[in-house]
């Protein structure tokens, strides 16, 4: 069974607890180097109002060498430009998504003890196909950031992403 939430018509949640300290998440999420290795990087101003970028190369998402499905090919390479909407480290990072047409993803930390639990709240998405979309998406990159921080890898993301696809149309059903 898959840990998705549907709160309301527009939302997502999904919750994590990850194998590190609250301040290591953080640094997971805003810095460009470590936010590449599990979603996408790209510079953030750190403010509320800022721009954070958000570089898509998912070939640095798993150790082996996948090619991209032919669906999302033309999304290699494309950057994105969203606005910070909330910037309070160690706790909370929310930005828009496509210039606030699908919302914003919010990102809640909160330690427990040794590690941090991880709470995505995607709002403002635009139909059932958007939200099996980001959902599918927001499952898998969650995944690759949990098995990072407890020093793992990811041999192939797209068949990660495959099958979380599937498993969320399932979960939203």
């Amino acid at each position: 069974m898959i840990d998705l939430q549907h709160p309301a018509p527009d939302t997502i949640r999904m919750e994590r607890t990850l194998d590190a300290p609250i301040e290591t998440v953080w640094r997971w999420l805003v810095e460009p180097e470590l936010r590449s290795q599990w979603f996408a990087g790209g510079a953030i101003e750190p403010h509320e109002g800022g721009v954070v970028e958000l570089v898509f190369d998912h070939d640095n998402l798993s150790t082996d060498d996948v090619p991209y499905p032919e669906k999302y090919k033309a999304g290699k390479g494309h950057i994105g430009r969203e606005t910070v909407v909330a910037y309070d480290p160690p706790h909370r990072l929310a930005f828009t998504w496509d210039s606030g047409k699908e919302g914003v993803a919010t990102f809640d930390l909160s330690s427990d003890g040794e590690r941090t639990r991880l709470v995505l709240t995607h709002n403002g998405i635009s139909g059932p196909a958007g939200l099996a979309d980001f959902g599918g998406g927001w499952y898998s990159h969650l995944a690759v950031l949990q098995t990072k921080l407890a020093g793992g890898s990811v041999r192939d993301f797209w068949a990660l992403h495959a099958q979380s696809e599937a498993a969320v149309k399932k979960a939203l059903a």
